[in-house]
């Protein structure tokens, strides 16, 4: 099968599973991870076929999505392999995949994972991620805020201090620091009027 021909049907198989997604993980989430990834290649010299089947399959088998098991490298490698991709292909892109996540901590050992990586992170800051960040904490009944200490820490807004205003410091490619910088700026801009609102 020829690579246009895998991407579409790796395309077509995702937007199958994960388009009622409610987590903020849905089918849109991983799509504009593709346009990212697209984006971040024109300034940088990597595969860009592995780098496109990296940004489709990124969630696919997320643990955050099964309870907490990671089976990423099973569904992915089930799936290419059911459109007979080569499996030293297969091989890389369960690579890529495994070291996009923040919460694993691993550093990406390839460009294609860097901006893979990169890719999903941008999604996570700026308008569209404080939009994921709700949606995730309410996916996992967590409170909205809480001035108590105590609660705090279980609150979505808590999120953008544990993780969302990290990531602009951790891109790897100058293309997606340039635009985390903006995006980071919005994430300021709201939680100052966020603050406003609730005191």
């Amino acid at each position: 099968m020829k690579k246009h021909d895998i991407l579409i049907k790796t395309q077509e198989y995702i937007r199958k599973i994960f388009l009622k997604e409610g987590t903020g993980h849905d089918y849109y989430h991983i799509e504009r991870v593709v346009i990212n990834a697209r984006k971040i290649l024109q300034a940088e010299q990597a595969d860009d076929f592995l780098v496109e089947l990296g940004a489709w399959l990124h969630d696919l088998g997320d643990h955050k999505l099964h309870d907490g098991i990671d089976k990423s490298e099973e569904l992915i490698s089930a799936f290419l392999a059911s459109l007979t991709v080569d499996q030293a292909v297969i091989d890389r892109v369960v690579e890529i995949v495994s070291q996009v996540s923040f919460s694993k901590g691993n550093k990406p050992s390839s460009i294609e994972a860097k901006i893979v990586q990169d890719a999903d992170r941008l999604d996570a800051i700026g308008a569209i991620g404080i939009a994921r960040c709700f949606a995730y904490g309410g996916s996992k009944s967590r409170i909205l805020y809480s001035p108590d200490d105590n609660e705090r820490k279980d609150s979505s807004l808590q999120h953008f201090y544990d993780k969302l205003f990290k990531l602009k410091d951790l891109m790897n490619t100058e293309s997606a620091r340039l635009i985390a910088g903006q995006r980071h700026s919005f994430m300021e801009e709201y939680l100052a009027e966020f603050y406003r609102e609730v005191r």
